[in-house]
């Protein structure tokens, strides 16, 4: 199932610099757009049909790295350092309760930020369908994948 994926790497790298642009007119740094990626696998739907085959993006594990995605932005993180301000409450006993969820703070997923994750990997989605078939390459990936 993967061989279709191989196919495409070329394709990939042309659509991320066309897509680059995109990027930053959203609210995504380079930075959160490839933690984006990472967490986004890309299928082939009805690819036994070639009248409705289609990419599209599988964003359910971008709602696992939204906090990561804030820590980006605050400079947070498991590498920005080890220690908290002066006078934040907190410390070793509210990180590791709340690493296994058991805190009592508020940490929901930010739907605006996950929708407009959802929304642009989709995009990009699209972006590399009309980029294959442009390029008279669709319907050989189509074939691999089933």
């Amino acid at each position: 199932m993967s061989e279709w994926r191989d196919m495409i790497v070329g394709d990939r790298m042309a659509v991320d610099q066309a897509f680059s642009e995109r990027v930053q007119q959203s609210q995504f740094s380079n930075q959160e757009w490839g933690l984006i990626m990472t967490a986004t696998e890309f299928e082939l739907v009805d690819a036994d049909d070639p009248e409705t085959a289609r990419i599209v993006a599988d964003t359910d594990a971008i709602e696992s790295i939204i906090p990561e995605l804030e820590n980006l932005n605050t400079g947070a993180g498991p590498m920005a350092g080890g220690s908290e301000p002066a006078g934040e409450e907190g410390g070793i006993i509210d990180a590791i309760t709340g690493a296994l969820g058991l805190d009592s703070a508020d940490d929901g997923i930010d739907e605006e930020t996950l929708g407009a994750a959802e929304s642009l990997t989709q995009a990009y989605a699209e972006e590399l369908q009309a980029h294959l078939e442009s390029e008279n390459k669709f319907e050989s990936v189509r074939q691999a994948c089933c």
